[in-house]
């Protein structure tokens, strides 16, 4: 019987990202942009659309523009033109939504990013500013158009600033597509335009995903919308990529469509036929002018850039001895970073390390905190740090610090001193040891004998005696002395 050759398919994704810039006042009106006000409190002429009131560009948005293009490689154009795009939909108040079109203002960089596959260079189309769009609440049990009674909308959104980035189709993979969106969102946080919190909405992630063709020519592409986290960007298109196989497999053909993933079902659903550009009828902004950005103005924000994540990692791995994770840990937040890096200045790195991204990461994440907002200080990990290397503090006891001083603001010393938590040394030890030994002796005399194995339990039996209040390492050296000679 003759077998069929099955099929090799390979994944060509690309991705584009919304991201409101942090701006105080949104793109050209002088309103705030804020996160969760009542609806439709910061509202004006302009970003509402009454006939007749003129947009102004917001300045500030362009600079963060800019500086985002720049972080990603890119090429800042010396002429940049706001175009209108027109449809029409109940957040949209105007009918139409101020963006550019055909002379955006960066265009063709790229970011390198480390994959499951191995690392990969993944090209940036274009970097253009727009308005966001106001946002529809869909009364009901689902919270979504479907099956809703009726929808509001609320225009605090409506005109933030907005910047879309458009990448090339050079993922491989649903993983490496979550991996190259955490890549970007790194950057631009690091860089400070962007707060880049998806559950504020202030990154939103569509994915365009198609399979090639046996000729190497591009399959047709569906387009992934309205995704609210990266491992739903990662879900979503691998039951795409499934959901296309299983067309091919069964002799059929792809439609271009828009979809949307549901998380709780698996399942993609469509939304709509894919518009083109045509279809916006773009044309430029008549009440704008263009942009005209000069070489010396783009220079000074080039030499304002901050260190890039990926430098800052390899100078973690390169300065401070760490491990690639442990570096990717520590950079994610820039304010971590910088409080790392003070630690590090004054104890040994690789123990600042296994603190902060440990114990002291575990502690934010429970209270819901970033390190900026924590009562712990450097000084206070320097501190708890050196009483436990100096074997004042066992590390379980230290742990227990660190967790008073988060509650507290006060420091390891004086918590240690109030509680009675130093250490149990001299003499006291010697006597704890000296009769845990006594209360066990075949596993004393196993010792004796060459087995070292057996020296763990009777470390762990002086500890519970101590309540904890000891070194480890020094229980053992003492277990080891009383029991060698």
């Amino acid at each position: 019987m003759e077998v069929q050759e099955r099929r090799t398919y390979k994944a060509v994704i690309g991705l584009e990202f919304h991201v409101h810039l942090a701006t105080t006042t949104k793109m050209f009106c002088g309103c705030r942009v804020t996160y969760g006000d009542p609806p439709n409190t910061h509202t004006c002429p302009v970003c509402l659309g009454h006939p007749g009131a003129l947009p102004v560009t917001n300045e500030k948005a362009v600079e963060l523009g800019v500086m985002a293009g720049l972080a990603l490689n890119c090429h800042v154009a010396d002429r940049a033109v706001f175009a209108r795009k027109n449809y029409f939909y109940p957040d949209l108040p105007k009918g139409y939504q101020i963006s550019q079109f055909d002379e955006p203002i960066c265009t063709g960089g790229h970011i390198d990013v480390p994959t499951p596959e191995g690392r990969i260079r993944v090209g940036i189309t274009r970097l253009h500013l727009e308005e966001d769009a106001a946002k529809n609440v869909h009364v009901g049990t689902s919270g979504r158009m479907h099956g809703s009674v009726g929808s509001l909308v609320d225009f605090n959104r409506g005109g933030t600033p907005l910047m879309e980035i458009v990448t090339e189709p050079d993922i491989p993979s649903p993983e490496a597509a979550r991996a190259t969106a955490n890549q970007l969102k790194d950057i631009l946080r690091a860089v400070g335009v962007s707060e880049a919190d998806m559950e504020k909405g202030q990154l939103r992630c569509d994915a365009n995903v198609s399979i090639r063709n046996p000729d190497g020519t591009f399959g047709t592409k569906t387009e992934l919308k309205n995704m609210n986290s990266f491992r739903f960007v990662e879900r979503g298109l691998a039951r795409e990529l499934e959901r296309q196989r299983e067309i091919l497999e069964n002799g059929g053909r792809i439609e271009q469509t828009t979809l949307h993933y549901d998380p709780e079902t698996d399942e993609v659903h469509e939304l709509r036929s894919k518009e083109q550009a045509h279809d916006y009828r773009y044309f430029p902004e008549p009440d704008l002018l263009p942009l005209e950005l000069s070489e010396a103005w783009v220079s000074g924000i080039q030499a304002r850039l901050p260190e890039l994540p990926e430098g800052m990692r390899a100078r973690f791995v390169e300065d401070y001895g760490l491990s690639a994770y442990d570096a990717g840990v520590l950079t994610s937040d820039r304010n971590l970073a910088a409080f790392y890096e003070k630690v590090a200045a004054e104890v040994d790195a690789k123990q600042a390390s296994n603190w902060i991204s440990g114990d002291l990461r575990a502690q934010l994440n429970e209270m819901g905190v970033g390190i900026a907002e924590s009562r712990v200080t450097p000084q206070h990990m320097i501190e708890l740090i050196e009483l436990v290397q100096n074997a004042e503090i066992s590390r379980s006891t230290a742990r227990t610090v660190l967790e008073k001083v988060f509650e507290t603001g006060d420091a390891p010393t004086a918590i240690v001193e109030r509680e009675g938590l130093a250490s149990m040394g001299g003499d006291e030890l010697s006597g704890v040891v000296d009769g845990v030994i006594a209360d066990n002796p075949n596993e004393a005399e196993r010792v004796r004998a060459g087995d070292k194995k057996v020296i763990g339990f009777l470390v762990g039996q002086t500890m519970k005696a101590t309540r904890g209040n000891a070194d480890g390492g020094r229980v053992r050296e003492l277990l080891l002395e009383k029991l060698d000679s």
